[in-house]
């Protein structure tokens, strides 16, 4: 007999979302910036957030310096999926 049950995954609009907030998104990609490219807190901006209802992302862009990124993130997994810079 076949088990269903390990077919059975939820849809991503069913699952709960770890990035629920504004706040919590810019914090991820301000993390991912410090990480990435050795700078202080201080000296980062944000720019823009926006969220995807389709894909359930997000994107920050943030600045410092005369650098500007804008960072994606998956809301479910709550990691930066994309850093690109502009």
């Amino acid at each position: 007999m076949l088990n269903l049950s390990l077919f059975m995954n939820p849809g991503i609009g069913l699952m709960d979302r770890r990035l629920k907030t504004e706040n919590d998104a810019v914090s991820l990609a301000i993390s991912g910036i410090i990480k990435n490219y050795k700078i202080k807190n201080e000296q980062i901006k944000t720019l823009e957030t926006k969220y995807d209802d389709d894909a359930g992302d997000w994107y920050v862009a943030l600045g410092w310096k005369e650098k500007r990124a804008v960072i994606k993130m998956d809301s479910v997994l709550a990691t930066i999926t994309d850093i690109k810079m502009i």
